[in-house]
């Protein structure tokens, strides 16, 4: 187990920050999909497992507010790191 924590960013800073978050498919493994967060200066910042997200984010199948539920759990959860990037 890692001592290190993973520390979001606010989530204020998160919205002035990200201008898209787009599915896209895993270079590596072509049958994955992940979703891929984009600043404003369309900067690739980090990328999110598209599964565990729609788990996290407890978005059904057909659930027409998935991207609003998708959109919000990235905001709460992205990690501070990406500000050295």
């Amino acid at each position: 187990m890692s001592n290190d924590q993973i520390r979001f960013l606010p989530y204020d800073e998160a919205v002035r920050l990200v201008a898209a978050i787009q599915e896209e498919e895993d270079r590596d493994d072509p049958d994955h999909r992940i979703l891929t967060v984009y600043s404003k200066q369309d900067k690739e910042l980090c990328w999110f497992d598209f599964d565990e997200v729609m788990c996290d984010a407890g978005v059904q199948k057909n659930d027409l507010a998935a991207k609003e539920k998708v959109t919000e759990y990235i905001m709460h959860h992205l990690p501070d790191w990406v500000l050295e990037s």
